[in-house]
């Protein structure tokens, strides 16, 4: 049967639960990045906010073991293109919630017009209609590598391969029109 563990939380939940600013806030991140509860909001925050405490530990330090992690730190946050390759740990205190949901796969899919709204993004990936380079990634919030950013795709036994299905064609018109749409604003706007 196995030996059951307890499971801790990967997240901080906010220290006062009845604040008007940051409720709000919350909200309109929770609908712009399409997150199914405030809990994946708060995992992500919980993924900055480390990155930032171990930056200021880090930054305090003058020890070999030190500017080991501090190497360490700075790879992994370029890894995921959170930092520039020549970023110190002073760019890593400016990383904010949403730079990390910016490297989520559900924005991603959405960004890359293979879905019509971020929460269609959300739903392709748990139907198992995406592929990550070779994997079906079925977890709306993989954060995903500049690597992989390029090998998002559809699934090959996927419908939704096919240019000719119905909801691609709506996506297709609908990028259309965004772009026609911003060509617009760009023609209108003074020089």
């Amino acid at each position: 049967m196995g030996d059951p563990r307890r499971v801790r939380k990967k997240f901080q939940t906010p220290s006062h639960p009845w604040q008007k600013e940051r409720i709000e806030k919350e909200h309109t991140l929770t609908k712009e990045y399409g997150l199914k509860n405030k809990r994946e909001l708060w995992k992500m925050a919980s993924i900055a906010r480390s990155f930032t405490t171990q930056a200021k530990r880090l930054s305090v330090l003058n020890t070999p073991q030190a500017r080991k992690e501090e190497k360490q730190v700075l790879t992994r946050l370029q890894h995921y293109g959170w930092i520039k390759p020549n970023a110190t740990l002073d760019d890593v205190l400016g990383l904010t919630v949403n730079s990390i949901l910016e490297r989520r796969l559900q924005t991603l899919v959405f960004k890359k017009n293979l879905a019509k709204s971020i929460d269609q993004a959300r739903q392709f990936i748990v139907h198992r209609h995406i592929l990550v380079g070779k994997r079906k990634i079925t977890v709306p919030s993989y954060l995903v590598p500049l690597a992989e950013e390029t090998a998002i795709t559809f699934a090959e036994n996927s419908k939704l391969q096919n240019p000719e299905h119905p909801e691609r064609k709506v996506m297709e018109k609908a990028s259309a029109s965004v772009g026609s749409a911003e060509e617009k604003k760009q023609s209108e706007a003074p020089a």
